[in-house]
């Protein structure tokens, strides 16, 4: 029997169907999920399902609808809030940094906040500054919350699932311009743990450790470098809170040269931490200093031809991968 295949949206929506058929607690609130099925028809045919109660579309108000999943998470319920672009992200930082973050340690551990937020990130859309960032460096830095970066349809459903029991607030990030992007999602109920990184690809020359977008332009760098007889390891770490850095450090360890890629800015970046965390666990063992590449520092510009060298590509990769390897 042939190999199921999803798309990500697909993967994503379910996940989502899968959860509330089991908890009659979750629920997604958000604009235009709904009627719409958000910009991206992620979530198409759950309010059918499920109705109004249950999918609700809600005012152009991040901070209050966010609020509220807060207060409902708080009383018991499980609510995924939607939140359409990552750069909108912004609008809702009292209640995630401030509230729901803080929430469990405050309340001496008698409360919790069992909330998903998920949101996109990823520029080359043609969308230009306010709405192409890549910002999932801003939740990973404070305690309290989780982060999540799937980078594939199979990850993308098990890790979803994960994230909606999980008693902590975690935020889920979905690459924008992989929703259309194909793979194997078994027909069988199965969940990914969060902070367990996963090797994409073994190899024995090189690693590149990359998150979400920059695992497949990774994948694709692998496969140039092979024909110039390098073996490259794609390690994901699926997660940047928690985070698996034994996985990080053992590959570093194995191949002794490493490139860290994200598509988040590179400043204070998650390229800076996933890079300190190889130089401090596999100093001795590394015949190169650790390499980042991130997004360009500079507003997403809306010209196709500017936007596209912002990001990294698999070519780029390739050719700092190549002469870190002496190639």
């Amino acid at each position: 029997m042939p190999e199921r295949e999803l798309t990500f949206a697909q993967a994503v929506r379910e996940a989502l169907a899968e959860e509330m058929r089991r908890d009659s607690g979750v629920f997604i609130l958000g604009e235009d999920v709904a009627e719409a099925g958000t910009p991206f028809k992620v979530l198409s045919g759950l309010v059918e399902e499920f109705g109004s109660q249950r999918v609700v579309d809600t005012p152009i108000s991040e901070a209050g609808f966010t609020g509220v999943a807060v207060g409902a998470a708080m009383t018991g319920m499980r609510p995924v809030v939607d939140i359409m672009f990552g750069d909108f992200i912004t609008l809702t930082m009292d209640q995630m940094v401030n509230q729901a973050a803080k929430v469990h340690y405050m309340s001496g551990g008698h409360w919790k906040v069992p909330m998903v937020m998920r949101t996109t990130l990823g520029a080359t859309r043609r969308s230009a500054a306010q709405h192409s960032q890549s910002l999932q460096a801003w939740f990973s830095h404070v305690p309290g919350l989780k982060v999540v970066l799937p980078s594939t349809p199979y990850d993308a459903k098990g890790l979803l699932k994960s994230a909606i029991r999980d008693d902590n607030p975690v935020v889920f990030f979905e690459d924008k311009m992989m929703y259309k992007l194909k793979g194997p999602v078994p027909e069988e109920e199965y969940t990914i743990p969060l902070g367990v990184a996963d090797i994409k690809r073994a190899g024995d020359d090189i690693t590149l450790i990359a998150t979400s977008s920059m695992v497949q332009v990774a994948l694709g760098a692998a496969n140039l470098l092979l024909k110039e007889g390098i073996s490259a390891e794609v390690v994901d770490p699926r997660t940047t809170w928690p985070l698996d850095e034994k996985t990080l450090i053992d590959s570093a360890q194995k191949t002794s040269r490493v490139i860290v890629l994200d598509e988040g800015y590179g400043r204070y970046g998650v390229t800076s931490e996933l890079a300190a965390v190889v130089a401090e666990g596999a100093f001795y063992d590394l015949d190169a200093p650790v390499k980042r590449m991130g997004a360009m520092h500079v507003p997403i510009p809306f010209s196709p031809p500017l936007e596209d060298v912002t990001v990294p590509t698999e070519e780029t990769v390739f050719e700092v991968a190549r002469k870190m390897c002496g190639k």
